[in-house]
């Protein structure tokens, strides 16, 4: 089965139980975070550096890596400085 998300208005498809950061980086997305001028993408990859955080449906602060992916999930980059 898959899920389809919407990265920026893209949208993009995954496998059903797969994280939004493993959709996004399946999808070509390395980075989808700007933090300190800086990009970020998945960093550890267990939701303890913060890196890869995101706004899903309007929900800021979702971590990429730990959240899976839903079909039909709006998910919006975070700029913080």
């Amino acid at each position: 089965m898959s899920v389809r998300i919407e990265f920026d208005g893209e949208s993009l498809s995954g496998r059903d139980g797969q994280s939004i950061g493993g959709v996004l980086f399946a999808n070509g997305h390395q980075t989808w975070r700007t933090s300190q001028g800086e990009q970020r993408g998945i960093f550890c990859g267990i939701g303890i550096c913060q890196d890869c955080v995101v706004t899903v449906n309007g929900v800021e602060g979702v971590r990429a890596c730990q959240r899976t992916a839903c079909d039909g999930d709006v998910v919006e980059r975070e700029v913080r400085s």
